[in-house]
């Protein structure tokens, strides 16, 4: 909101506004590993000039009594990439720092001055990596350093980059390319080169050539909107997978199902209240982090439409084949494709003994 947009939110002539726009501004920027603020927004309510100061002079006498691992990001004014053609890496590296700074991208190559000046975040041009002044260059790295990009430099400044090594699966690629270029990054994926061309996007490739044709983005053209969307999608998306996994931890179930000489393993997450807008998110990376890969066949989840719950293969495992329990009476839903089925049952058992009607290996 325009609320949210103004650097404290007071009232004119506010006798602490000065030390508020200070204050909240502090308080935004207080950051942990994870990336999160420690504190959330301030409600406008509370957002008085003289509030805001005395929560300031808490939370620096908190910091500096009781230590610990945060980090105070300063405020960014301006972001300078390098002019001329653009690429992933440093496309993606200024739309995460515009997600939570309303400031213009310049493509010039830096002087010496916006290179020391802490404020100004210079990405991908100046053979500086600094992060204390907001230098992320990588192009001074060893050749045979482990491939990094600018936008993995930003990422690490952020405390974001383990958690986006883990939870997407096209960073390392982006990070090849960028790094090692066509023939290399196809050679390290295992496929012939013209794989990778056919793996371009007409988005991706028009929202660089309109990055590119411009020397300067400000806030409130479409392309930087977009920009700042894409980041703040990125920001919001790790941070919401990571609660998203801890949340899934302590709800869920893993099914060891026996029946006869068969067994048959899946992840049930049952209905909380309220209940998440995608219920299903995360579960596969739950899996896979918790070494259950090799051993998973299904997930069962709650169904946000309705009810019951819907089964579904976990990483389009073979032996299950939801068109088995198509005729059951309490299945209204089965996917043309087999992978995905819902229900109206609600009972344990009952999800079990569909799961393994689905199971091909089982008759």
């Amino acid at each position: 909101s325009e609320e949210d947009n103004h650097p404290s939110g007071g009232e004119a002539g506010d006798p602490g506004q000065s030390h508020g726009e200070h204050g909240l501004s502090l308080l935004h920027r207080l950051r942990c590993p994870g990336g999160g603020r420690v504190l959330p927004r301030i409600p406008p309510a509370l957002r008085s000039g003289c509030f805001l100061f005395l929560l300031e002079i808490i939370c620096r006498i908190t910091i500096s009594v009781i230590g610990g691992p945060f980090t105070l990001y300063p405020m960014i004014k301006l972001i300078i990439t390098h002019p001329g053609s653009a690429h992933k890496d440093d496309f993606l590296a200024c739309c995460v720092l515009i997600a939570e700074n309303r400031v213009s991208i310049h493509r010039n190559d830096p002087d010496s001055d916006d290179l020391d000046d802490s404020s100004v975040a210079v990405i991908d041009v100046g053979d500086r990596h600094e992060p204390n002044k907001k230098n992320f260059d990588h192009h001074q790295f060893p050749r045979d350093r482990v491939p990094t990009c600018s936008l993995s430099l930003v990422l690490q400044d952020l405390g974001l980059y383990d958690d986006a090594r883990s939870f997407c699966d096209w960073l390392e690629t982006a990070e090849w390319f960028d790094c090692r270029g066509a023939n290399a990054t196809a050679d390290w994926l295992g496929v012939k080169r013209e794989i990778i061309g056919r793996m371009s996007s007409p988005i991706e490739l028009s929202l660089l050539r309109r990055f590119a044709s411009q020397n300067e983005h400000l806030p409130g053209e479409p392309l930087w909107e977009i920009m700042k969307m894409i980041g703040k999608d990125l920001v919001d998306y790790l941070g919401g997978l990571r609660r998203r996994l801890q949340y899934i931890g302590e709800h869920s179930e893993v099914w060891n199902i026996e029946r006869e000489s068969h067994s048959l393993v899946a992840i049930y997450l049952p209905r909380t209240h309220p209940l998440p807008d995608d219920p299903s998110m995360g579960l596969p990376r739950f899996i896979e982090e918790n070494g259950l890969a090799t051993k998973a066949h299904a997930m069962i989840y709650p169904d946000r439409r309705g009810k019951g719950y819907g089964l579904c293969r976990y990483n389009d495992h073979p032996s299950m084949d939801f068109n088995r329990i198509s005729n059951e009476p309490d299945v209204h839903f089965v996917h043309a494709a087999r992978f995905i089925a819902k229900t109206s049952a609600t009972d344990s058992q009952r999800l079990q003994d569909l799961l393994f009607k689905s199971y091909s290996g089982y008759s």
